[in-house]
Formats: C-alpha cells, structure tokens, sequence
C-alpha cells in the first residue's frame, strides 16, 4: 500500500508505517484552505464534533489558542508568525489527534508545515514517529518545526535591528524611522501570537499514548515548554532593544531639529540690525542724517556690517556658535 495519496485538491494523506510494529500504522491527513467538501469528509470518515469542524472551516481567524479533549480526540487551535508582504501575520493550524490519526487544517500560509508535510512524503521513516507510530509523537514534531521556524522569525528581526542601528549612527535617521516603526509592529504582532503558546504546551505535557510511554512523551513536550519561554525571553529582548533604538532615534532626530532651529535663530537675530536700520532710513523723514551725505548710502552700509559683526561676536562669546 502506497504511504501517500492524494484524496482530493485540498486533502493530503500520509501514511506512516512501520513493517516492524504490528499496529495498523499512523494516517496524517494535512487539508489546506477547508471548504464544506472537506468538512463533510471528515465527519463522514471521522466523525469529529460539528463545532470544531466549523471552527475548522471559518474564513475568520480564531482570535485565541484552544485545546479540548474529547473521549476520541484532542483538538487543538494554535497560532504562529507568517510574513506576507514583509508584514507578520497570524496563521492558524487546528489538529485533530486520535488514536493512529493526526489531522492539520490550515491556509498555507506556514511554510515550515508544509516542508515537514514533504519531508514526510519522500523519507517517512526519518520522522521521529515512524518507530512507534504515534499519533502524540507526530504532533510533537510538528509543533517543534513550526517553533523552530520562529526562530528564523527572530533571527531576520536581530539583522533587522543591526542594520537599523548601522542606519541611526550612520546620520540616515530618517530611512531609519521606517525600518524601526516596521520592527515594532513585527515585534509586536509576533509577542501576540505566541503570548499563550506555554500555558497550551503545558496541558500537552499531560497527554497519554497507548504507543509511547508517558514519561517519554512528558520529556518531548517539555522541551517545547522551555522552547517557547526561550522564544519569548528573546522577542522581550528585541522588544527593548527597538524600544532604545527608537528613543536614540528620536534624540538624534530632535538635535537635528534643534540646530536647524538655533542656526535659523541666530541668522535671524544677526540680520536682524539690518532690518532695523533699512527700516529707519526707508521712512525718508525730514532731516535723516546720512540721507544727503555724499557717502551716505556707504555709511548706512557699514553702520549694518558693524552692528552684524557685533552681534556675530557676542553669540561667539557665548559659545552659541
């Protein structure tokens, strides 16, 4: 019997079967983009409860995470980060994980599932859960490649903020304002989505399989505990750290601000003779001196430059220039 078939555009089985275990093997069936066929399909073939299934097949974003264990079944709704147009979005995946089957629906739009799903297909028996079939196993898999593609996540946000960095003490704060408003709203969207992910691996720590001993599958769930708290000490770190660049950015950009605004001032303030004193001699009132003098108008002239002059050297005296 072939360990992959393809039941329609959107329903992917694998088959994962060990010739050495005497069990009926592990189905891992991956629906992409459920629609009502898909959903009939599996309460026909599984007879799963009809909310969940509709949960499955909602075009709207669960906005939290949810477990719920059932007499046949556990299902599960988590969240991971996806980048779509340089932006971080939510996407979900909702497992359906029985005795000897494992069901994943979601939009493809994690590409680290469908990598492992690949994996599955070409080589099943380098997965972790091909020696004992277990259902509990798989999932663990799975969700441990889909932490790991968060990781990725974290490390294109740590180049990010070097290069935002590079940017600010390079004098583009500018450019760089962009880059940083983009990081914190990534940041930000990422702590949102994976805000509950280790109180939910908690309760799978807990999970029992008739296949795999309970102490083995406690020891697997842990470590995707302490992966999920490493992830989330490391967006906190990112989090400060964007947050010290933004405030560097914006001191930068105000001392900027202010010594444009303390040139213009200045500027002003020396021209400011000038102004005076053409506003005096503009008013042509009955005897002006200088007015008829042979050399009035050069007079008038260097009366300005030396008012200027001292003004220049007052604000020098002060150190303002």
């Amino acid at each position: 019997m072939p360990h992959y078939k393809k039941i329609s555009d959107r329903i992917e089985e694998l088959k994962i079967d060990n010739p050495r275990n005497e069990n009926s093997g592990l189905r891992w069936l991956n629906i992409v983009n459920a629609s009502k066929q898909e959903i009939n399909y599996l309460r026909k073939n599984y007879n799963f409860d009809l909310g969940h299934l509709r949960s499955t097949a909602a075009s709207v974003l669960s906005q939290r995470p949810l477990i719920f264990r059932g007499g046949r079944y556990l299902f599960l709704i988590l969240h991971f980060p996806a980048v779509e147009n340089g932006k971080v979005i939510s996407g979900e995946v909702d497992f359906f994980v029985g005795h000897n089957f494992l069901v994943t629906a979601h939009n493809n739009n994690l590409p680290a599932l469908a990598q492992f799903f690949n994996i599955g297909k070409k080589d099943p028996d380098s997965l972790l859960s091909f020696s004992s079939e277990s259902s509990a196993v798989l999932l663990y898999e799975i969700l441990g490649r889909l932490i790991d593609d968060c990781y990725r996540l974290l490390d294109d946000n740590s180049l990010e903020i070097k290069a935002v960095e590079d940017l600010i003490f390079s004098g583009d704060q500018k450019k760089a304002v962009e880059k940083i408003l983009l990081l914190r709203r990534n940041i930000i969207n990422i702590r949102k989505i994976m805000q509950n992910h280790k109180n939910i691996l908690k309760e799978l720590t807990k999970m029992d399989s008739s296949l795999v001993d309970r102490v083995a599958i406690k020891k697997y769930y842990e470590s995707l505990v302490e992966d999920s708290k490493r992830l989330w000490e490391t967006l906190d770190n990112q989090k400060e750290m964007i947050e010290v660049l933004n405030n560097t950015n914006e001191s930068l950009l105000n001392d900027q601000m202010n010594s444009i605004m303390k040139t213009l001032t200045i500027f002003s303030v020396i021209v400011f003779p000038l102004t005076l004193l053409a506003a005096i001699f503009g008013m042509n009132a009955v005897n002006m001196p200088f007015v008829n003098h042979k050399y009035g108008f050069w007079i008038i002239i260097g009366i300005m430059l030396i008012g200027s002059f001292f003004m220049m050297m007052f604000f020098k005296r002060k150190r303002w220039l």
